[in-house]
């Protein structure tokens, strides 16, 4: 489980393609501190260490997972919103967020708007009923609040903080995003009958 707050602006920096896919991703972690098998964010997929190296760990990335994400699109040098896995006690500065995709969404514009800017998306169909105004998403990872909501698109701002801190600042429109809904927002549409 994680909150959305990223903490490392990470690299694919090796692909080994075999049974599952092999990602070697580079971060500025202390892997030290990082047990054989724990839950790295990386642009929101919830990925477990398979190998540690010295700045550096390997994930096995499945089938299931590269056809409902991103990951497929990931090369060496892609750049990756990276987020450890909370810790008991830890403080919740975005909201809770579990690291499964729920389907890839697609930047549609950004404009600035006071020294941030207003950054619009396109999800599918099948997930726009889970997107509400003044609810949260997860967008590569990064808890956002949402702005407002048009059928399939829906608006966010994003401020000079977190474009610097994150991959936000590295891409724009026509960019292919990993987006989470928000579980409440699941759960609240099993509860009255709706699919989720």
């Amino acid at each position: 489980m994680f909150t959305g707050i990223i903490t490392d602006v990470g690299r694919v920096v090796e692909i080994e393609r075999r049974g599952d896919l092999r990602l070697t991703i580079q971060t500025r972690f202390d892997l030290n501190s990082v047990a054989m098998g724990a839950s790295i964010a990386s642009n929101g997929v919830c990925l477990t260490v398979v190998e540690k190296l010295a700045d550096a760990y390997k994930v096995d990335v499945s089938a299931e997972t590269i056809a409902k994400t991103t990951v497929g699109d990931w090369v060496v040098g892609t750049p990756l919103n990276l987020e450890r896995s909370l810790k008991l006690g830890d403080e919740l500065g975005g909201h809770l967020v579990y690291g499964h995709v729920d389907g890839v969404g697609e930047v549609v514009s950004v404009t600035p708007d006071g020294d941030s800017h207003r950054w619009r998306f396109r999800v599918p169909q099948t997930l726009k009923r889970f997107i509400a105004a003044k609810g949260s998403v997860a967008l590569n990872g990064v808890s956002l609040t949402v702005n407002e909501v048009d059928d399939d698109v829906f608006g966010v701002n994003i401020i000079p903080h977190t474009a610097e801190q994150t991959t936000f600042g590295l891409i724009g429109p026509g960019a292919k995003i990993n987006l989470e809904v928000d579980m409440l927002a699941r759960y609240v549409a099993r509860l009255v009958g709706k699919d989720a």
